[in-house]
């Protein structure tokens, strides 16, 4: 993509921005919950829920472990899709696209954001990989809280972001009588276009 944003993908990523803050005044207690779908090097597919961490015209922002399934099928395959739905609001959107690693410096900042058990728990858990029993992941736990005691944790370097670089945006609407609304955005080399689907 250009420097310049063509105006049809900023019109997507406002309208999914106008649909994110909606879901934030539900009840529902994750509105930034996303499922994430990717494909191992063999096309077997995945699919679990993550959360959006960031949402700009570069893309949307999840972050997880390298050595997590996931993040071995997007270093072999870096596409993936992403499904929003919100059930109060009766709306979903669906994002596929090219995934690229976010920069040291964005990851190193939403690092620092998080609390700090839960950076504990980023450098104590061997994502995805068999758990012999619950007592050996706390016992990783104490090790790592004790290693680090008061001090600052750092990112580990198998704890990156991913950023998701949409090529096709569709947002579903529900409609009485199942005749949904469903408005598609989708890029074709450097140009976007905008069209509707039958529901």
């Amino acid at each position: 993509m250009t420097d310049q944003i063509h105006p049809l993908y900023r019109e997507a990523i406002e309208r999914l921005q106008v649909l994110l803050d909606r879901a934030q005044e539900t009840e529902l207690r994750e509105p930034t919950a996303m499922t994430l779908a990717t494909c191992s090097r063999d096309g077997r597919p995945t699919a679990r829920t993550v959360l959006l961490r960031g949402l700009d015209e570069r893309g949307m922002v999840f972050y997880t472990n390298l050595t997590s399934r996931k993040g071995r099928q997007l270093e072999d395959n870096p596409r993936a899709a992403l499904c929003f739905h919100w059930q109060p609001l009766e709306e979903q959107v669906l994002v596929e696209g090219d995934v690229e690693l976010v920069s040291d410096a964005e990851a190193d900042a939403y690092w620092n954001s998080r609390p700090r058990e839960s950076q504990i728990g980023g450098w104590a858990s061997r994502q995805s990989e068999r758990l012999p029993s619950r007592f050996r992941l706390l016992r990783r736990v104490v090790s790592r809280t004790a290693r680090y005691n008061a001090q600052p944790i750092p990112r580990p370097p198998f704890w990156p972001g991913f950023r998701i670089c949409p090529q096709r945006i569709e947002f579903w609407s529900s409609r009485p009588g199942r005749l949904h609304d469903r408005r598609c955005y989708e890029r074709h080399r450097e140009e976007w276009e905008r069209y509707f689907l039958y529901p």
